[in-house]
């Protein structure tokens, strides 16, 4: 099983939320909604999940090995640290190449 395609939407404002993710597996099935979060200790992957008539939310897909979740969030974080040079690299593009003013 290969993750063929990864696909990252960056949440537009500040929060814990930085993105949404979309992963393809062996080009045939696609899992959207894995969420990459900024916690105390670091980011981190939250799985697709819903809230169940109890209150608690509860994966609806998620990597069954701790050392396939592993390889995954590793793949995530090398792609969406990719996504961000390139939105750097777009931003100062469109800038001119200059850096932004400020005020103070």
């Amino acid at each position: 099983m290969n993750i063929t395609d990864i696909r990252i939407r960056k949440v537009p404002k500040d929060g814990k939320i930085k993105a949404f993710v979309s992963i393809t597996i062996d080009g045939v099935f696609v899992v959207h909604d894995i969420k990459i979060i900024e916690g105390e200790k670091g980011m981190f992957l939250s799985m697709p999940s819903h809230k169940t008539a109890e209150g608690e939310y509860r994966d609806i897909a998620h990597p069954i090995t701790t050392e396939y979740r592993q390889s995954l969030q590793n793949m995530i974080f090398a792609k969406y640290e990719e996504f961000l040079k390139e939105e750097a690299r777009s931003s100062k593009a469109q800038s001119g190449g200059k850096p932004e003013k400020t005020t103070e």
